[in-house]
């Protein structure tokens, strides 16, 4: 299994037969080498968002249509991309699994603002914000979208038991590296934590010494941009 970061809050994941594109914004992402987009989106099998704000779902309409693949995200995001054309997608809801090459893909609730912020000269309402749990090849992925701590996460962590957590932590839109470091101790059984979310822009944390700090005994990896992670 290969995790790749993407910047702010994208990755490619290689598990199982599937490619999976996670909040792949690429276009105007200022962290992401431009000239490495060919080899970030080769291979691709699927486009899962975890909500419509531009900084994640922005190329989503675009990449679906270019690569020929799917975007899986909530039903009310399904529905607007449908009304762009162009693209497959999968609408499903909070509780829902799809088999996705072999990896099955749960969403799971997220606690963040959902609303699509671009093309649209306003704010258009757009479902609500979500995670993802990814399980395959022995492991289960918690991907927490953009979220703060919630009680949520305690039957997460006990029925999914992920062992890595792919987290946002940047602070100001999200819980920040102290606040992750705390849900991770309490909700979860981590053996791996990636921060998410930080560096791609000033206001946000620039680096995840708190994380690692908060979090003795688990393997805190600050990922580099297209630098795969293999677990």
């Amino acid at each position: 299994m290969k995790i790749i970061w993407l910047g702010h809050s994208g990755f490619r994941i290689e598990i199982e037969g599937a490619v999976l594109l996670i909040d792949p914004w690429l276009t105007g992402n200022p962290v992401f080498p431009a000239d490495r987009r060919a080899e970030a989106l080769t291979g691709a099998t699927h486009i899962l968002l975890t909500h419509a704000h531009g900084d994640h779902a922005a190329d989503a309409a675009t990449l679906g249509a270019e690569l020929g693949i799917p975007v899986a995200c909530i039903h009310e995001v399904s529905e607007w991309l449908n009304a762009q054309g162009g693209v497959q997608t999968i609408g499903f809801g909070k509780g829902g699994t799809l088999s996705l090459n072999g990896a099955a893909v749960t969403m799971v609730n997220a606690t963040h603002s959902a609303s699509i912020d671009f093309k649209t000269g306003g704010l258009q309402p757009a479902g609500s914000a979500a995670g993802f749990m990814i399980a395959g090849e022995g492991h289960t992925i918690y991907v927490s979208g953009d979220t703060d701590i919630m009680a949520d996460m305690d039957w997460m962590g006990d029925y999914h038991k992920p062992d890595i957590g792919i987290l946002s932590c940047g602070g100001h839109y999200t819980m920040d590296m102290a606040r992750a470091a705390y849900a991770a101790r309490r909700y979860f059984n981590f053996t791996t934590v990636i921060p998410c979310h930080y560096k791609t822009f000033p206001i946000l944390a620039q680096d995840a010494a708190p994380l690692i700090e908060g979090l003795p005994g688990v393997q805190v990896i600050e990922p580099r941009v297209m630098e795969p992670i293999t677990l």
